[in-house]
């Protein structure tokens, strides 16, 4: 049995991306986990990142998404203002370079024009309706925010009870929220 077999990885778990009304919020839970254990419960997973117009959030193994983000940072000043473009290059060299590919993350990125997830697998994606989530308790903010989106609540509104939501029913997920907005 290999090494990354038994060992336990460090997980950094909840992200929701929310853009409502000209608005993008994300959020992200504080919790990192090592396997069944709560080893930090105030990390910071979300950022604004370049010269503060870009937001992102990351789950999963903790050091592989500190990786990921330095890589998009170079990504982003070799093509300032082009946030689609510094994704799809850093989704090329995922998928492609030996190293990263055994990365074990996930991204959600966003700015004033655009929402994007990055995986793994290359892909670089953009919600439909304006709405991420990543990580562990993913779908439980996802489907929070689906369902409180269409109400008088603003985006960092549905970020926030989503998230405290997503908490409720997650045991990777707390409610010590760090929260972002442009």
């Amino acid at each position: 049995m290999s090494e990354s077999q038994t060992l336990p990885s460090w997980h950094g778990t909840t992200i929701l991306c929310v853009r409502k009304d000209g608005r993008v919020v994300i959020g992200g839970d504080g919790q990192v986990s090592l396997g069944q254990t709560v080893i930090k419960g105030n990390a910071r997973k979300v950022r604004k990142i370049g010269d503060g117009s870009i937001l992102v959030g990351f789950a999963g193994a903790t050091a592989d998404a500190f990786t990921l983000l330095e890589r998009l940072e170079g990504k982003l000043e070799k093509h300032p203002g082009q946030l689609t473009r510094a994704c799809v290059e850093l989704a090329k060299d995922w998928r492609t370079d030996r190293y990263l590919r055994r990365l074990e993350a996930m991204m959600a990125v966003a700015d004033a024009e655009v929402s994007l997830v990055l995986t793994g697998q290359g892909d670089v994606l953009e919600p439909e309706d304006g709405i991420i989530a990543i990580g562990s308790g993913g779908n439980y903010a996802l489907s929070a925010a689906r369902a409180l989106i269409d109400t008088e609540l603003d985006a960092e509104a549905v970020v926030r009870k989503s998230m405290r939501i997503a908490a409720d029913i997650c045991v990777y997920t707390n409610s010590n929220l760090i929260v972002e907005s442009l």
